[in-house]
């Protein structure tokens, strides 16, 4: 069984010129051209009932900074999707910090029951803090999630939670230093 090029990006959540892009790159396993010139693409069954990996992709970024990392972070993850085998159900790119743990976007992608695989670039992506205890939790609910990057360096994790933190409070101390500053000036034009 095999489907086309179109078919392929539909199902993947890619324009079709993405598809092409990752057709040409041989990122397709198993793709090729057939004798009228279409690109056909096996459908992997098992016992002849078409089988997918069902997949959430995530990105996330700390500020409107790094924006322009989020596409970025989103084509990695959709290629690694395409070229694993993972039909993409939902796509979530979110601005906030990792040690936010209300972020909208990322619990209404976590409720959300249309996939069984959550594809991050890194495990700070997804949160700074408590990966295992999300990662239990999912387990829980048959569901898995997959780090493209994954540090196996303790040493190297630790060091990047340690600054993370010192970000995030310096981030919030600046943050309430200007907010004091600010109020101070409205303060000032008020009395003028």
């Amino acid at each position: 069984m095999y489907y086309k090029l179109s078919d392929y990006a539909k199902k993947f959540n890619v324009t079709y010129r993405t598809a092409w892009n990752r057709f040409n790159r041989g990122q397709i396993k198993d793709a090729y051209v057939d004798e009228t010139g279409h690109v056909c693409i096996p459908v992997p069954t098992i016992d002849n009932n078409v089988v997918f990996k069902t997949a959430a992709l995530y990105a996330r970024v700390s500020n409107n900074d790094a924006k322009e990392n989020l596409e970025r972070q989103l084509e990695r993850l959709s290629g690694f999707a395409a070229t694993n085998g993972f039909m993409v159900k939902v796509s979530v790119k979110e601005i906030g910090s990792g040690l936010n743990d209300n972020r909208s976007k990322l619990i209404s992608l976590l409720n959300n029951d249309d996939w069984n695989y959550l594809i991050v670039e890194n495990k700070d992506r997804l949160t700074r803090f408590g990966f295992n205890y999300l990662n239990c939790l999912l387990k829980k609910m048959n569901k898995e999630i997959i780090v493209i990057n994954d540090i196996e360096d303790k040493k190297q994790d630790l060091i990047q939670d340690l600054v993370s933190i010192i970000y995030s409070f310096s981030a919030r101390i600046y943050g309430l230093r200007k907010a004091k500053n600010k109020q101070k000036e409205i303060i000032d034009l008020l009395e003028k």
